[in-house]
């Protein structure tokens, strides 16, 4: 029997790429059905993903808000999933500044609504599971010399972002505890790569450098990340899906941190600009100052870890966007 599996928010920047590269593989999709649920807000695009659901059987599309409750009842009740990846959730710092009701609205409200619909499930299908995808973010921030977190690194956010996902983890954890029902949570660093929202920091350094314009960067550009690639991070994804254990939480980490100064530096560089471009702004409201992650659970019970070096997967970021650009902007 195959297992019917919703994937929400996937016409988004992760998700899309979780359909692209793991939901069309032949030894995938012999085992699994996926219903892709997404509401096409800014960040999601029908087209990422349109070739692959009007080409692969085994792939439905339907539009839907998860902040919907008697929509997601509805099609809970006529799917009758065995399993839920949940990508779906408002993602950008500055947006959850300017307008945080969103935030919670789609990240805690939509992941309770999910839960809450999930649990009808799994009472009569005990196989069924629930996938939280979540972010380093819900950790806070560390210093310079601070070890990395770890999935036992007491959660502390800094913005409305990080407090909604935060709150999300929370709600996860209690369906577990309290409902005993199957989840698991991946916590995972900066991504990047093809198809992300244009207001990001590497699409901006990008599309600003190809059109010589300043290129904004937060107080003394001093901030530290760390970066994995978006087909590293799926990988973990899927391998947390498949061979992780109910109740845990698992860290993706892509094991490179550098300034946020640094990283624009070394794209202007990839593209042949002047430094000169880049402009110092006013610092962001509560900007954590670092983020690092300990990955050595998933790679010690899962066998995953990241295998695109930096270098290599950036070029292949910087060469998408520049043809993405470049055509947008003649």
């Amino acid at each position: 029997m195959k297992r019917k599996v919703l994937l929400t928010g996937c016409a988004g920047f992760i998700g899309s790429h979780f359909v692209k590269k793991i939901a069309t593989r032949k030894e995938v999709t012999e085992k699994h059905d996926f219903f892709i649920l997404d509401a096409l807000t800014y960040a999601g695009k029908y087209s990422h993903i349109q070739k692959e659901v009007e080409t692969h059987p085994h792939l439905k599309f339907q539009k839907a808000d998860i902040r919907d409750l008697p929509l997601m009842q509805e099609i809970f009740a006529r799917e009758k999933f065995d399993s839920v990846i949940h990508f779906a959730a408002e993602s950008h710092v500055d947006r959850s500044i300017a307008n945080p009701n969103i935030f919670v609205e789609t990240n805690v409200l939509g992941t309770l609504n999910l839960l809450q619909e999930s649990v009808k499930l799994f009472e009569k299908n005990k196989d069924f599971k629930f996938l939280h995808i979540s972010t380093d973010e819900v950790y806070g921030s560390l210093k310079l010399n601070d070890p990395a977190f770890t999935e036992l690194t007491p959660i502390a956010p800094n913005s409305p972002y990080s407090a909604s996902k935060a709150s999300s983890d929370l709600l996860v954890r209690v369906f577990f505890e309290t409902y005993h029902l199957p989840v698991m949570i991946t916590r995972c660093s900066n991504n990047y790569g093809p198809l992300q929202a244009d207001e990001k920091f590497i699409p901006v350094v990008i599309k600003n450098a190809l059109q010589n314009k300043k290129i904004p960067v937060y107080g003394a550009g001093m901030n530290i990340r760390d970066w994995i690639f978006v087909d590293d991070h799926n990988e973990g994804v899927w391998s947390v899906f498949t061979k992780g254990t109910s109740g845990e939480i698992y860290n993706l980490g892509g094991q490179t941190e550098i300034k946020n100064l640094d990283l624009a530096k070394k794209i202007l560089k990839i593209l042949g600009k002047p430094e000169s471009l880049i402009e110092f702004v006013t610092d962001r409201k509560g900007h954590d100052f670092r983020y690092a992650m300990n990955f050595s659970k998933a790679q010690t019970q899962l066998g995953w870890s990241p295998a695109q070096s930096f270098d290599a997967a950036l070029k292949i970021t910087v060469d998408w966007y520049t043809d993405h650009f470049r055509s947008e902007i003649c």
